[in-house]
């Protein structure tokens, strides 16, 4: 027979409200004695709470969504345990969503786990869905945006501070004497923000130290014709000394190309990443990356949705507040 609250009551000898306040966490001036009870109780009956039933009594479901833009980014996976680690401390459940860039499915990611009745949704917003997030923003569903901005202020964003980066990455190849340098960025045909900011900052840096920018030296193309683009690169006669990639996918590409083509870093060509992972640590030379500060990012999305969903109100002020990134200097420059 299925175990009832009441029947926990009974065992433990205290009312059906104690039991029901004991599994709601609402110890304040409950007895420790009573709670051990109760606890036992639960542990000797088997009982499981319905936490439907308590969800619907609250109109709260304790689950947030993720919806990021491209799951096989470092950067996501560490965003993501972030986050889940502030949900499991705080008993909430998440849903994760691969959106691969693509407006369409990400708002059918939207549309899914509104239906399932999420308390709140944590997203790598595309470009495209600006209608909708207004809509959102309109009925006040509580939202929060992490590496990306959208056009108009829907929504708080979480971001790195990618100009900053990219200047970090130009000021340590000038401080090693390497001064012609290239950019390799996945595609920005969707005009994906951190790519286009970190574009925009490379740029930036070198006019600002009147350095030379050939045209050929911006490859920013589909990761499959990333290695195709930098052997057209290669024959060319001004070729670069530096390469700077700008995300961990492109990264991955470069030194394919780096490989294939017998390159000495970094003798030939330095290199810096930026996004660290495990193997380019190990990586012989050792590369040197840019790092975000993803956990703590993570950490502060989560703690601001969930604070949004017990306020039951969006923050007067939406911001995109910018984290700084660290050089973690090794030995490819």
């Amino acid at each position: 027979m299925k175990v009832t609250m009441a029947d926990v009551a009974k065992k433990a000898g205290v009312s059906k409200s104690t039991v029901s306040q004991f599994i709601n966490k609402r110890y304040e001036f409950m007895a420790e004695t009573t709670k051990v009870k109760i606890q036992e109780s639960i542990e000797e009956l088997g009982y499981i709470p319905n936490n439907m039933a308590r969800s619907l009594k609250r109109k709260e479901s304790n689950t947030i969504g993720i919806i990021v833009a491209n799951i096989l980014h470092t950067f996501s996976t560490e965003i993501i345990r972030a986050i889940e680690d502030v949900c499991e401390k705080n008993g909430v459940h998440v849903f994760v969503c691969n959106a691969d860039d693509n407006p369409q499915k990400e708002r059918s990611y939207i549309d899914m786990l509104r239906a399932k009745q999420v308390d709140g949704l944590i997203i790598f917003p595309t470009v495209g869905n600006e209608d909708l997030y207004a809509d959102l923003r309109k009925s006040n569903f509580p939202i929060v945006f992490v590496d990306r901005r959208t056009e108009k202020p829907y929504y708080p964003s979480i971001m790195l501070d990618n100009h900053k980066a990219s200047e970090i990455a130009i000021d340590q190849f000038i401080e090693v004497g390497k001064s012609e340098i290239a950019i390799v960025s996945t595609s920005i045909e969707r005009k994906v923000v951190p790519r286009i900011e970190r574009i925009e900052g490379y740029e930036n840096r070198m006019k600002t130290l009147i350095l030379p920018i050939e045209e050929s030296w911006i490859v920013a193309t589909e990761r499959t014709k990333i290695v195709e683009a930098l052997e057209a690169l290669w024959k060319t006669e001004k070729k670069p000394n530096a390469f700077y990639a700008i995300n961990d996918l492109a990264l991955m590409e470069l030194m394919k190309f780096i490989k294939k083509n017998n390159i000495s870093i970094p003798h030939d060509v330095a290199v810096i990443g930026l996004d660290d992972s495990p193997f380019l640590e190990v990586f012989t030379p050792a590369i040197t990356v840019i790092k975000q500060p993803t956990f703590q990012m993570g950490n502060d999305a989560a703690q601001l949705l969930l604070k949004i969903i017990h306020d039951k109100e969006m923050p007067n002020d939406i911001e995109v507040q910018r984290y700084t990134p660290q050089l973690l200097k090794r030995e490819s420059v």
